[in-house]
């Protein structure tokens, strides 16, 4: 295992919002755009749109003082510093957002309420003649995601091009966006959907929920292409698709058992597992997976000089960063949170991870390169040259 981090106190990357977090997202570089005047550079706002992370949460419905919100933050990589304010707060009444999923093309941002789904957009906002990042509702209304269930998954495809989102009565749908025309419904796909992920290409979409095993959806069929069966007493919790740097694609879910969370890694070709890997005695509350691919985070997360990365989170607030290809702890983050880790994104970049969690904290937690030491190796190398220099010398006779 890696080095482990110092505990985490509240400092500049890590601050208190007043906000029990769901989610968190990195906002995409081309989210700024002004309305009524060219479309500005990311210099040209506050922090710029890689630089904002956007957060989601509140205290659900009830008289508890605590507001239901979407919180945006600025964080600056050189300084490490996560704004000790918001730049933007956008409170939504009684609807607490539970689950959040950002549009990777810029757009804006879905949010799963108790009863629906609805749509923010970005906006450019003026603060003391300083230009930020602002979050408006919009006025697009998601009429095939009203009335619903509570929607516990949400996510996009790649490419922005797909949405699908799971119900706690185990409803699973998938629309084409924007048009949301309907692509997959499925009522009883689980007993609850507990999360999903398109693969790289948006062929296939998997889900994972309370009761039997995983399953893969063919998009372009609307049909089951395989089931990812649970070995004894696992639970699934989260999936993700990763692609390597030969383009192939792997699904990586977490299972927990008895002795604790485990990454388990599925071929995308035959849908068998490939390995199993116990990570943490504790349940895996948050899981997620690099851009490039390289990188695995959970509640506690994990890097190498390759960068493929997981993250993932556990529920006693620590973060593990690993290495994709081996699944091995890099380093860990000791108590993050001070409470229950929900959520983890990754940069667009791969080089920072965003946390959330019950405690009402957001991190930003920066990846750090680990370069192998060279000297030792250019030590042995030159004691090599000069032991074969000197017996070259010894037998030409240039020593008596």
């Amino acid at each position: 295992m890696g080095k482990s981090g110092n505990d985490a106190t509240i400092g500049a990357n890590c601050k208190k919002y007043g906000v029990p977090f769901y989610g968190a997202s990195f906002v995409p570089r081309n989210a700024i755009k002004s309305s009524d005047t060219e479309p500005q550079g990311e210099d040209e706002v506050v922090g710029g749109g890689s630089h904002h992370v956007i957060f989601a949460g509140g205290g659900g419905e009830g008289r508890s003082g605590i507001p239901n919100a979407l919180i945006i933050s600025h964080f600056d990589p050189a300084s490490n510093y996560l704004s000790d304010q918001p730049v933007n707060k956008l409170e939504t009444g009684d609807d607490l957002p539970y689950r959040m999923a950002v549009h990777p093309g810029g757009e804006g941002v879905i949010c799963s309420l108790p009863k629906s789904c609805r749509w923010f957009e970005w906006e450019a906002t003026k603060k003391e003649d300083v230009s930020t990042l602002g979050l408006k509702q919009s006025e697009k209304v998601l009429y095939q995601l009203e009335l619903i269930e509570q929607q516990l998954a949400v996510t996009f495809s790649r490419d922005g091009s797909l949405l699908a989102v799971g119900g706690e009565d185990g409803k699973l749908r998938a629309f084409k966006w924007p048009s949301m025309e309907s692509l997959l419904d499925v009522p009883g796909a689980h007993a609850s959907v507990k999360n999903l992920d398109f693969s790289p290409d948006g062929k296939f979409l998997v889900s994972v929920g309370s009761g039997g095993p995983g399953r893969v959806w063919d998009i372009l069929t609307s049909t089951n292409k395989a089931s990812l069966a649970k070995e004894k007493d696992e639970v699934f919790g989260f999936c993700r698709f990763s692609q390597n740097s030969m383009n192939d694609q792997v699904l990586y879910v977490t299972a927990m058992r008895d002795r604790g969370g485990s990454i388990v890694k599925w071929n995308t070709t035959t849908w068998k597992r490939m390995s199993s890997k116990y990570i943490v005695r504790d349940p895996i509350s948050a899981f997620n997976i690099s851009d490039d691919g390289k990188f695995l985070a959970i509640k506690d997360a994990q890097l190498d000089n390759s960068r493929n990365i997981i993250g993932s989170g556990t529920i006693q607030g620590d973060i593990y960063i690993l290495n994709a290809s081996n699944i091995k702890v890099h380093t860990v983050v000791k108590k993050a949170h001070l409470g229950l880790v929900t959520a983890l994104a990754f940069s667009h970049d791969s080089r920072a991870l965003a946390s959330a969690s019950l405690d009402s904290s957001a991190r930003v937690t920066q990846i750090k390169e680990i370069k192998k030491n060279g000297f030792n190796i250019w030590i042995i190398l030159l004691m090599i040259l000069v032991a074969a220099t000197l017996y070259y010398a010894k037998t030409e006779g240039y020593f008596v």
